[in-house]
């Protein structure tokens, strides 16, 4: 078994390029919703919310001394602060940062965007990391699995 998880691309380079797509295509062909500022003001709210969220996940990795690219051997499981609420703290902030960027910018392409982004997180970099961290750390990583949500809340 090699010691790392199949994962074939890196999840932050795919985030920052359906970013700048989206920015771009948007720019180009301008499908916008019209929505009230509150909403507006919500998605300034929210970025905030998962830009802090991304720091402090990747501030658990540089304490428990791990490397963040999930093709790299995983030491142990952190299990403490934001991980114990979700066991992918930085992919729910690159999700919820899109659906973010959509609220603020009113460009559709964020919020189609941001479930591909999803669906492509959770069975091709997800799944591959948890069979992974399961045939490596066995039982610790099953009960790991039990008593915190893969996403938020489910």
């Amino acid at each position: 078994m090699k010691d790392k998880a199949e994962v074939k691309l890196n999840p932050l380079m795919i985030f920052v390029i359906s970013l700048t797509l989206c920015f771009f295509i948007g720019e180009v062909i301008s499908r916008e919703i019209y929505m009230p500022l509150l909403i507006n003001l919500v998605g300034v709210f929210t970025l905030f919310m998962f830009i802090f969220i991304f720091i402090i996940s990747i501030r658990m990795f540089f304490i428990h001394k791990e490397k963040l690219p999930p093709s790299t051997p995983t030491i142990k499981i952190i299990k403490t602060g934001i991980y114990s609420y979700s066991r992918n703290p930085i992919y729910v902030s690159f999700i919820g940062f899109q659906i973010s960027m959509f609220l603020i910018f009113e460009n559709v392409l964020y919020l189609v965007s941001s479930i591909m982004l999803f669906f492509w997180i959770h069975y091709f970099v997800i799944i591959p990391e948890e069979k992974y961290l399961e045939k490596k750390f066995g039982e610790e990583y099953k009960r790991y699995k039990i008593n915190v949500s893969r996403w938020l809340f489910f």
